[in-house]
């Protein structure tokens, strides 16, 4: 068995390749032979492209990038994505994310989805600050559409501050949020893997922080998660037809449940250092029996 690892030619650090490398060994343990290409590597016309596959004949593709653009060629020549471009492009969007999930029984913060903006705002003459505070009340989260590792997330305390923050981000697309007080400072993280649960965590911050990101400075331990935060990610990653994900949980009143964040490509280098569980073991194994099910997975 064949198939190719995608990855972004412009993110270089040992973070990203230590992720990579862990796909490679457990796809070699298994005997599945992994190619690995950057984005950069498939720039070609779609026709070299798809003389590029049929030569190589991939069986499938581990796309962990976030080139939508190219996944869609890649799917376009007949090539299987784990996952697929349309999942990872609603997980890399908060908006869409949040948008893909009403209606599908799944807790979520209260969201507002801002304008678009298509030139600078000036927020202190906007009847709409006074519309967002009166629906999500303060302190309120904002979130950049776009980002990673909870670097886009802010609180803010004031209508001043709020403002402020606005103006900031001028025309960035961003959600806000209503802050979810009972899980100040900690939250779950979960990986799914082919619809199951297969390894879990919990992270904090010691250091005062409201988000619990172990790149902010988090710590983290192993956690064994309810049904209940079981059935919220995995509900969660059907609902985005997601092969494979982590999903970011936070403690509502009572503890009950609610959706963070989806991460279609999650690092899981934290999570195995806390648990010992390998989750590219799991998704390797995952691929092989969706290979093995529905045979080649490419028209070659």
């Amino acid at each position: 068995m064949k198939g190719w690892l995608v990855v972004n030619e412009f993110v270089r650090s040992d973070k990203f390749y230590e992720i990579y490398n862990y796909l490679e060994n457990s796809a070699k343990s298994k005997n599945v032979e992994i190619v690995r290409y950057t984005n950069a590597d498939l720039c070609l016309t779609f026709d070299g492209l798809q003389k590029k596959i049929d030569i190589e004949k991939p069986q499938f593709c581990i796309f962990w990038d976030k080139d939508i653009l190219l996944a869609q060629q890649l799917e376009l020549c007949g090539l299987r994505l784990f996952n697929s471009a349309k999942a990872i492009e609603v997980c890399d969007n908060k908006a869409l994310t949040y948008i893909n999930l009403l209606n599908k029984n799944i807790a979520m913060p209260k969201t507002l989805v801002l304008p678009k903006r298509f030139r600078s705002v000036n927020w202190n003459e906007e009847k709409l600050i006074f519309k967002i505070i009166e629906i999500l009340k303060l302190p309120l989260i904002i979130k950049e559409c776009h980002g990673s590792f909870g670097q886009q997330v802010y609180l803010v305390n004031t209508k001043e501050q709020l403002i402020e923050k606005l103006c900031e981000l001028n025309t960035t697309p961003i959600i806000l949020q209503e802050f979810i007080k009972s899980s100040f400072a900690k939250d779950i993280r979960i990986n799914v893997v082919g619809g199951k649960v297969v390894t879990s965590m919990l992270r904090y911050s010691a250091n005062g922080d409201f988000r619990a990101n172990i790149s902010n400075g988090g710590k983290m331990k192993a956690y064994l998660p309810t049904k209940e935060e079981c059935d919220l990610a995995i509900n969660a990653c059907n609902a985005l037809n997601l092969d494979f994900a982590g999903v970011d949980i936070l403690f509502g009143e009572d503890n009950k449940p609610i959706l963070c964040e989806v991460n279609s490509n999650a690092h899981f280098m934290n999570i195995y250092n806390c648990t010992g569980v390998n989750v590219a073991d799991y998704i390797i194994d995952y691929i092989i029996k969706e290979v093995d099910k529905n045979g080649r997975l490419v028209n070659i």
